[in-house]
This record gives structure tokens, C-alpha cells and sequence, in this order.
């Protein structure tokens, strides 16, 4: 039996010192980046626009954003379902801080992200994505 799909759009994004964002929503536990549901309609750089907006309160320029790709894996907060996800390295305009339903927001080091739970994107795919690309 396949499991359910959800669409999403996350970011991706560095500091100065190749530290990768992550962001706990209200009510879980797991750590992942920044994003959301692709609305009907919706290109995948358009929902990050708005869901980068809506959780962090900075922007992107989405000219600059860089695809990383389509990737899948277990969703995190929905069990029995998927995700496939557009991923997208971008640099922030701003600060972010938490908004909407973002609880928390952290740093963590690519190679020794410490005891917190990451979302499996997060984990599987996205470490292994940045580690190639800052090494």
C-alpha cells in the first residue's frame, strides 16, 4: 500500500558559518527547514515565497533561490503519509524569527547537528545535500 503524498516546498538556508536553519512547529517535536503545502496552482518557488513570509516574517529574492530538487521521504508530522518536496537554497533578507505556527527556530551544525529530533527530509536528504555543497 502507498502511503499518502503531501507537496511541499522547503528552504534551505545557511549562515555565515555554513550553519543550516531548521524550525519546530506548535504542537511536534521534529526539527525541519522552513516550508510548506503547495497550494492548487501554486509553483513550488511562489509557495516558498509566501510560506518563508508567513513562518519566518523575511523574504527571498526567488531569482536567486537555487533548486536543490524533488526529493521524498516519511512526513514527520502527518504518519502513514509522505513527503515529495522541491527544496530551494536561498539567503534571507532578514532575521527570521518564529511566526505563525513556527514555535522555535535553531542552527545546527551540518556535521554534528547535536540530540535534537530532525524531520527525515531534513535528516535523509537535506544534511547530505548542504554537506556536499560547503566541503
Amino acid at each position: 500500500m502507498t502511503r499518502p503524498v503531501i507537496r511541499i516546498v522547503a528552504a534551505v538556508v545557511l549562515d555565515e558559518r555554513d550553519r543550516l536553519l531548521v524550525v519546530r512547529k506548535r504542537g511536534t517535536t521534529a526539527f525541519m527547514q522552513p516550508g510548506g503545502k503547495i497550494e492548487p496552482g501554486e509553483q513550488p518557488i511562489e509557495a516558498l515565497v509566501r510560506e518563508v513570509r508567513e513562518e519566518l516574517g523575511v523574504g527571498f529574492a526567488p531569482s536567486e533561490a537555487e533548486e536543490l530538487g524533488h526529493h521524498s521521504a516519511p512526513a514527520a508530522n502527518e504518519p502513514g503519509h509522505s513527503v515529495d518536496a522541491w527544496l530551494y537554497l536561498v539567503s534571507l533578507d532578514g532575521e527570521p524569527r518564529p511566526q505563525a505556527e513556527i514555535a522555535e527556530t535553531t542552527w545546527i551544525d551540518l556535521h554534528a547537528p547535536g540530540d535534537i529530533e530532525l524531520a527525515p527530509l531534513t535528516r535523509d536528504t537535506v544534511l547530505a545535500l548542504v554537506r556536499d555543497r560547503v566541503s
